[in-house]
C-alpha cells in the first residue's frame, strides 16, 4: 500500500521565513487547513527542538477548520554565511470515531496511515535586503548623473562661448574708438604747439584759447572712455565666470 498524500493545506507550504535581527525571539506563523470532511490529528516536529518552540505543537483540527500555530526561533548569534539547516515536518493522521488518548494514537498509528510535509526554515536580516538595493541605486546612480551632465554642460558651454564672443566683439570696438581718439587727441597737440610758436596777436591768442581748451576736452574724453571701457570688460567678464 502506498503512502499517503498530505490532506491539510499549509500556509506557508514549503518555507518558516523568520526575519532578524535574532536578539530577541522571532515569531512566525503557520497555518493548517483541512478541507477533508473528517477530523485529523496534526503534529508539529524540528530537526532543532531546543531552537524553537511550537504552540500549538499537536491536537486535533475539525472538517473545514484550520488551526494557526506559533513557531518561535530563541535568540541566537546569526551568522549571514551559514546556511540554516533546520527543518520542520507536519505529520498528520484521520482521526477515530472516539480519541482519547493521542500519544497512544501516534504510538500505535501505522507507516501506511501517516501524512507528512516538510518544511526549511530560512533567516532573513532586513537591512541584507536594504544593502543590495543601495549597492545597485550607487551603481545606477554615476551613469545617471553623466547622462544629465552632459547636456547640462553643452548648453553651459554655449552660453558661455555666445557670451565670451559678444565681449571681445565690444572690447575690440571701444578699442577702435580708443585708438581714434587718441591719434585726434596727438593731432590736437601738435596743432596747440605750432599754434604756440606762431606770433601772438588777438586773434590767435583767441585761437590759441579754444585749441586749448579742445586740446583739454580732447584729452580728457580718451580717458573717460577707458574708464568706462574698463567698468563694461569688468562687469561681462565678471558675469562670464560666474
Amino acid at each position: 500500500m502506498s503512502k499517503l498524500d498530505q490532506i491539510l493545506i499549509l500556509d506557508p507550504p514549503s518555507d518558516l521565513k523568520f526575519k532578524g535581527p535574532f536578539t530577541d525571539v522571532v515569531t512566525t506563523s503557520l497555518k493548517l487547513k483541512n478541507p477533508s470532511d473528517r477530523r485529523v490529528c496534526f503534529k508539529v516536529k524540528t530537526t532543532a527542538p531546543r531552537r524553537y518552540c511550537v504552540r500549538p505543537n499537536s491536537g486535533v483540527i475539525e472538517a473545514g477548520a484550520t488551526v494557526s500555530i506559533s513557531v518561535m526561533l530563541q535568540p541566537f548569534d546569526y551568522d549571514p554565511n551559514e546556511k540554516s539547516k533546520h527543518k520542520f515536518m507536519v505529520q498528520t493522521i484521520f482521526a477515530p470515531p472516539n480519541v482519547s488518548d493521542m500519544d497512544a494514537l501516534w504510538k500505535d498509528a501505522k507507516p501506511d496511515d501517516l501524512m507528512d510535509s516538510k518544511l526549511r526554515c530560512v533567516f532573513e536580516l532586513p537591512f541584507d535586503n536594504d544593502k543590495a538595493n543601495n549597492v545597485e541605486a550607487t551603481r545606477a546612480a554615476p551613469a545617471m548623473n553623466s547622462v544629465k551632465a552632459e547636456p547640462a554642460a553643452a548648453a553651459t558651454s554655449g552660453v558661455d562661448d555666445t557670451e565670451m564672443k559678444k565681449v571681445l566683439d565690444k572690447c575690440k570696438r571701444l578699442q577702435s574708438e580708443i585708438n581714434k581718439l587718441s591719434d585726434e587727441n596727438r593731432q590736437l597737440k601738435d596743432e596747440g604747439i605750432r599754434m604756440r610758436k606762431m606770433p601772438r596777436s588777438d586773434h590767435m591768442t583767441s585761437n590759441s584759447t579754444n585749441l586749448l581748451g579742445r586740446d583739454a576736452g580732447a584729452a580728457f574724453l580718451p580717458s573717460l572712455l577707458v574708464v568706462i571701457a574698463a567698468l563694461f570688460m569688468g562687469f561681462f567678464l565678471g558675469k562670464f565666470i560666474v
